[in-house]
């Protein structure tokens, strides 16, 4: 049997800000690939404060397993300067379930966060965010 990803993403940086754009549930393959990318890019961001915006786009909600690696990641990232998530839920017919897996998981790693509907405000209240935080 072949081990196929499911769900996919991109990541690229703009700034102080971390953008993703995931699509689809992700399963264990893929979280883990994302974990090495994230990894990656929030080397080159540590050191001073920065955020994350998170589309997240495409029905699913993660598994108990894909649901720890995301924990451990934003671990991850919060421990390497990290200061706040702003999520954007679109397309999904399980917005409700997907942001209380979300609410836990950055609880849990005691991040600043908030859900939107666009990216725009999702981007002006993360710019916001970090600016007063490096005041």
């Amino acid at each position: 049997m072949q081990n196929l990803t499911h769900g996919s993403y991109s990541i690229e940086q703009e700034n102080n800000i971390l953008l993703v754009d995931a699509q689809g549930p992700f399963n264990e393959i893929t979280a883990k690939k994302y974990h090495q990318d994230i990894e990656n890019y929030t080397k080159k961001m540590s050191g001073s404060a920065w955020g994350s915006l998170v589309l997240y786009r495409g029905n699913g909600v993660f598994t108990p397993d894909v649901e720890q690696s995301l924990t451990d990641t934003t671990h991850y990232r919060v421990e390497n300067g990290m200061v706040a998530i702003a999520a954007v839920i679109n397309d999904t017919a399980y917005a409700d379930i997907l942001q209380m897996q979300l609410q836990r998981i950055y609880q849990s790693c005691q991040i600043q966060f908030n859900f939107f509907s666009d990216s725009n405000n999702a981007k002006i209240w993360l710019d916001s965010f970090i600016n007063e935080y490096d005041q």
